[in-house]
């Protein structure tokens, strides 16, 4: 099996397979650069991975300060576990969240390959005829 000519960013030569009648993938064909310079521009605005990074930092800063207060006597033990338990659910929402856009993220990158697949089947097609 033939594999894509393009090179990778790492300079190594693409393992991809090529888009049928061509020498390049989806991701190194020319013809498909302005497409994946939108789908890239999209990614960037729907928020990505790292910014739920800043969330989690004060929330495990915020479980820190309470468990302090709690051993040190500044704040009673029952409030601090429901304050716990409030931050739990937080994080469990956070999470969810975030995985939600990731299968968001993979569904639309399936949609697009099998768009892909789709045009080029058609493509290919028209050269055997």
């Amino acid at each position: 099996m033939t594999k894509c000519s393009g090179i990778t960013q790492a300079g190594t030569t693409c393992k991809g397979i090529p888009i049928e009648g061509s020498q390049w993938c989806y991701v190194h064909h020319p013809d498909h650069a302005e497409e994946r310079r939108r789908h890239g521009s999209k990614g960037g605005k729907r928020g990505g991975r790292g910014r739920p990074q800043a969330e989690l930092s004060d929330i495990k800063r915020r479980l820190s300060d309470l468990a302090d207060d709690v051993l040190e006597g500044r704040q009673d033990k029952g409030v601090a576990a429901v304050a716990s338990q409030v931050l739990n659910v937080y994080l469990r929402a956070i999470s969810v969240q975030t995985k939600l856009k990731e299968q968001l993220e993979l569904v639309q990158r399936l949609e697009s390959l099998e768009e892909g697949l789709e045009q080029s089947r058609g493509r290919g097609s028209r050269w055997r005829a």
